[in-house]
């Protein structure tokens, strides 16, 4: 299974009004602490006139008071009405505020392009990203010029075979006035790929799966689903988190293809508001794990890839303010954690037996140094360490334990 990041120039072009009016709102809030009736926009071409207040009045939203409690609180909220966004009156407010905002800036129009034809012009709108190799394909994004959104490609074998569109945005963006994909994962057999999309803006995410051997959509069709998703071993069962009334993603759910999601099994639920449910694969392929955590506490469970008709089995239950998480190397789960450790430290234990009395330390807690994440690879340990504010790679030979950082020539610098 494989994790594509989102590669494209959407968030420039789509919010291109949305920061213009920050840029706007700037102009107008530097004229109201300084008193100004009149304000002058200097450009390249003229001088604007800032509009006079007394002209321009801004829509007034009405008040409704709305009473709520919370933990014995009283909280009186007067504009909680516009949250009903399918109430003529809300909508009417907000056209109001748009032409507003609209008049406000009429007379900076020629800076607003100027500052986008500069933005835009700093892009490589025609690009590539690096091919990222799964099996025998070889996966990428694209993105072209004069379009909105990247399109996610792969090739088999070779990066000189024939190039194969398996989501053009572009296309799926037609006709909606708000687009964007939360998430893709391609099946083990690169036959399927699941992916996720918004078109309101709400992130409320549809899943939607796509056979790529014919280019269907299948039947199989999710509502309400969040930003996790994870395919089994068999290429046939997926699991997939939904979101509750307050969009936090608290239950999980396993659908077999070709049966009614309606009949999908519940596997699990989370009631503590506080937390938040992932679902993912090890990157091995051998494990799918079920991560529930708030801001400071968190749980994993474990499932092994291959029996998706199994249960998911606890490593070690929540304790406040105990965090943890897990990957999974040969018959060893890595862990890090900062139990009794502050600034993290990484531990290791057979994945017959992950009780945390069989934890054995690989790197200790250290009072200088912060554990800020890790990663596996075939032969390397990578742990991604901070240190006097600065970060630092560590490279650990997990064949002979060896190990050393990555350099850098400036004293000061940041690794992305």
């Amino acid at each position: 299974m494989i994790t594509l990041k989102r590669f494209s120039m959407q968030g420039l072009r789509l919010r291109k009004s949305r920061h213009i009016y920050l840029i706007t709102a700037f102009v107008i809030l530097f004229a109201v602490v300084h008193g100004c009736t009149h304000f002058q926009i200097r450009t390249k071409r003229s001088h604007i006139p800032f509009p006079s207040r007394a002209k321009l009045q801004p829509p007034v939203a009405k008040t409704i008071p709305k009473t709520d409690t919370i933990h014995g609180d009283i909280r009186i909220d007067e504009y909680f009405w516009l949250r009903e966004r399918s109430n003529p009156e809300v909508i009417a407010y907000l056209n109001a505020e748009n032409q507003f905002t609209e008049a406000m800036m009429k007379q900076t129009e020629g800076l607003q392009e100027q500052l986008y034809t500069e933005m835009t012009g700093r892009i490589k709108e025609t690009d590539l990203s690096v091919p990222y190799k799964l099996d025998n394909y070889y996966y990428y994004t694209r993105t072209e010029e004069g379009k909105q959104y990247s399109i996610l490609c792969r090739k088999r074998e070779s990066l000189d075979a024939d190039e194969e569109i398996l989501v053009d945005q572009n296309k799926l963006a037609m006709g909606h006035d708000y687009f964007e994909i939360g998430i893709y994962r391609i099946s083990p057999d690169h036959k399927y790929l699941a992916y996720s999309v918004d078109t309101t803006g709400s992130e409320l995410y549809t899943l939607i799966i796509k056979n790529l051997e014919n280019g269907s959509l299948l039947e199989d069709e999710f509502q309400n689903t969040g930003y996790s998703a994870t395919w089994s071993n068999d290429s046939k069962t997926i699991f997939y988190t939904k979101l509750d009334d307050a969009k936090r993603p608290d239950k999980l759910f396993r659908h077999t293809l070709g049966k009614d999601v309606c009949e999908d099994t519940l596997i699990f639920h989370e009631p503590d508001e506080a937390f938040f449910l992932y679902v993912f694969a090890t990157k091995n392929k051998k494990y799918l794990l079920l991560e529930t955590s708030s801001h400071t506490t968190s749980e994993v469970y474990y499932l092994y890839a291959d029996n998706p008709r199994g249960s998911f089995k606890l490593i070690y239950p929540r304790q406040h303010e105990i965090e943890y998480s897990l990957e999974c190397y040969n018959d060893t789960f890595i862990i890090l954690t900062n139990e009794d450790a502050k600034n993290f430290k990484l531990v290791k234990v057979s994945k017959s037996n992950p009780a945390k009395k069989h934890w054995k330390e690989i790197i200790p807690h250290r009072d200088s140094v912060k554990i800020d994440g890790f990663d596996i690879f075939r032969n390397y340990l990578v742990v991604h360490e901070r240190e006097n504010g600065l970060q630092n790679i560590r490279i650990i030979n997990l064949i002979d334990q060896t190990f050393h950082y990555v350099t850098f020539p400036e004293p000061v610098y940041t690794i992305w």
